[in-house]
């Protein structure tokens, strides 16, 4: 109700020309969610809301959009944010790398949230890209800007904030070993929001073209950020 309640508030169930939809904006919601979390066929889902499958199909590609994650255009001077790639299976036998950013902060008291929201989500990109032209190509460099961002080693000379990297026949000194064990479990949350994001099952086989597979990736981190703010 909180999603459909925003999506009133922002003018998406205001009356339109042309012939109405066949269900009211809940439905329509729970149709496009429905989908994204089973990857049922057309053929399966609209028997499901007494629809046809051309109707179905007119729902997701209007509201799927609509649903997206708003990214952030400014970020707090001491905000830290965690950049990790994924990769989404795509028919035909594609793969399609996304990124996404976190922001971390510490609430009062000390306490840190193990799953922080999501505020950025990359353009796919066709293939299995290298994970510093992901960054750069995606557009997430750009939605940073100059915010701390940290990564996993894959992204070196991107001005990332790395692990410290061992060299041949060398050990690291203490302080860089600890500072390596606290970079990875901070770290850990962006793997932890992809594993959650990843039951939603359009994320694992879309059959989604053009801009299909991006609108899903941000309404899902829209609705994991919901579920996150309870």
């Amino acid at each position: 109700m909180k999603l459909v309640t925003a999506l009133r508030r922002e003018g998406i169930d205001a009356t339109r020309r042309g012939r109405p939809w066949s269900l009211p904006l809940a439905d329509r919601t729970l149709l496009v969610t429905a989908y994204w979390r089973t990857n049922l066929t057309m053929r399966q889902l609209a028997p499901l809301f007494g629809i046809s499958k051309s109707a179905a199909d007119r729902i997701i590609d209007h509201l799927g959009p609509l649903l997206a994650l708003q990214p952030r255009r400014r970020f707090a001077r001491d905000a830290v944010l965690i950049v990790d790639g994924t990769l989404v299976p795509t028919r035909p036998h594609g793969r399609r790398a996304v990124q996404e950013l976190q922001v971390l902060r510490q609430p009062p008291g000390g306490h840190r949230r193990r799953y922080s929201p999501g505020v950025v989500v990359g353009r796919p990109l066709p293939g299995n890209r290298n994970d510093c032209r992901a960054w750069e190509q995606s557009g997430a460099k750009a939605a940073v800007g100059r915010t701390m961002t940290i990564a996993d080693g894959g992204y070196p000379g991107t001005g990332l904030v790395m692990p410290h990297r061992r060299r041949k026949g060398e050990e690291l000194p203490d302080w860089k070993q600890e500072h390596n064990r606290s970079h990875k479990q901070v770290r850990a949350r962006v793997e932890h929001t992809f594993a959650r994001m990843k039951t939603w099952k359009i994320l694992r086989d879309c059959r989604l073209k053009g801009d299909g597979v991006h609108h899903a990736m941000l309404g899902i981190a829209h609705l994991h950020n919901l579920n996150l703010a309870g």
